[in-house]
């Protein structure tokens, strides 16, 4: 007689079994396409309590368990100033997966509550700065987020809309304040519906936010609340009634830039036109007059 899977088997056998073509897939195709693991790396996984990171710890997991290219993990929890019951769900949930994560503590959120204008810009800012600091520390060359094509997709309409500029989330990142050290994101190619599957169908409760300004979403009728990133997701969910590739043609078109075709343009801190930086090569991106 078979023996019965414990939940931690179960949730990692549906990663590649299950939603392999949901999940597992596009992380790959995601590591590959971006070289964002590579032989002899220490990465610290950067464990929010989400969901989105807790997915991205059990597939960097599973994919150290198969490759043919070693490299070593570190699964970092930074606690901002969670109230008690936060913090045990976090552990709880670590446990269950059999995730081994290393805790350490910050005072970000008091220092968050008493920003008025973008206080979750900051409290961004900050947690990343952390991480970085502590994962240096630890021995590592990279930190791992759990960001996913969907808010690839979100943050890049973020950008036109409300801040101006056309600016997407690249795959990777070399960090100017921590050197020797990248950021990689890979979930880039992963959806976050699909995640939102295999968290149900492993019955599984995650943090969403945890913070002091989550109240208004978590209390929301349409479920999303009120903050910037949630309308986009509320637009997108419109658009795709009438072109359900939509989210595919935006994730597309940022790897699709054409430089030419643009006025001016922003290089390392630098505000260009583009015949300033380039001069008149067209030869160069095989442009033509418009």
């Amino acid at each position: 007689m078979s023996r019965e899977l414990s939940p931690r088997e179960i949730a990692e056998r549906s990663l590649i079994k299950k939603y392999r073509k949901e999940l597992w897939n596009p992380f790959i195709a995601a590591v590959k396409r971006y070289e964002l693991v590579q032989p002899g790396d220490r990465i610290a996984v950067c464990i929010s309590g989400g969901k989105d990171s807790m997915v991205l710890a059990k597939l960097m997991q599973e994919l150290q368990r198969h490759t043919d290219h070693p490299f070593e993990l570190t699964f970092l929890v930074m606690d901002p100033g969670y109230n008690p019951e936060n913090r045990a769900l976090i552990e709880s949930n670590a446990a269950l997966l059999g995730i081994p994560i290393t805790i350490f503590e910050s005072d970000i959120f008091d220092v968050t509550v008493q920003v008025e204008k973008n206080p979750c810009y900051l409290c961004a800012r900050m947690r990343r700065g952390f991480l970085y600091s502590k994962a240096q520390e630890l021995g590592c060359n990279k930190i791992a987020l759990g960001h996913h094509f969907s808010d690839v997709v979100e943050t890049t309409l973020l950008g036109l809309f409300y801040g101006a500029q056309l600016q997407a989330m690249p795959p990777k990142l070399t960090s100017k304040n921590f050197p020797g050290m990248e950021l990689i994101r890979p979930l880039y190619c992963v959806h976050e519906d699909d995640i939102i599957a295999w968290k149900n169908y492993n019955h599984l409760r995650f943090l969403q936010c945890a913070c002091r300004f989550t109240e208004a979403r978590d209390t929301a009728g349409d479920g999303v609340g009120e903050s910037k990133r949630q309308e986009m997701k509320v637009l997108l969910r419109e658009l795709k009634r009438t072109n359900p590739n939509i989210e595919k043609s935006i994730f597309r078109a940022i790897h699709g830039v054409q430089l030419d075709t643009f006025p001016g343009f922003k290089y390392r801190g630098g505000e260009h036109s583009f015949l300033e930086f380039y001069g008149d090569r067209r030869d160069v991106f095989g442009g033509k007059d418009t």
